[in-house]
């Protein structure tokens, strides 16, 4: 079976940019976490609030590694997609690309941690949410 990749446009905003009318870098970061969230969403079917709030759970960011390609610019649409590089007994490795026009604009690896929002401690990713992650796996 052929891995899905999640795919979400985000529309560059002026908030977004720095004087220059480029995403000022952190921005991207905040773009990841939203990817995640639709991702949740749209991609996994599984309503991220609920998650949060009624099963205390969350995917906090472990770390991020970021390259950054090429400038994107206020008014563009940057088509983000989204796939998983590892599934581990807590955490995700997930592979995020950014690309508007055809061209290449940011490519990042981000580590996400499942966890209890009651201990703040990892809990093992099983059942129908690995079932479910299971379907975005590169192999």
């Amino acid at each position: 079976m052929t891995p899905a990749h999640f795919e979400c446009d985000k529309l560059i905003r002026f908030h977004h940019c720095d004087p220059a009318g480029i995403v000022f870098y952190p921005q991207y970061f905040v773009l990841f976490n939203e990817l995640v969230e639709d991702w949740f969403n749209q991609g996994l079917g599984i309503d991220f609030a609920r998650f949060h709030v009624e099963k205390g759970l969350g995917v906090p960011m472990g770390s991020i590694e970021c390259k950054f390609l090429s400038p994107s610019k206020v008014g563009e649409t940057l088509r983000l997609s989204l796939s998983i590089k590892r599934i581990g007994k807590s955490s995700l490795e997930l592979h995020v690309r950014g690309s508007s026009g055809g061209e290449a604009r940011v490519e990042a690896t981000l580590t996400v941690i499942l966890a209890s929002l009651k201990n703040w401690r990892s809990v093992p990713i099983a059942g129908e949410l690995r079932d479910k992650l299971e379907r975005y796996l590169e192999n």
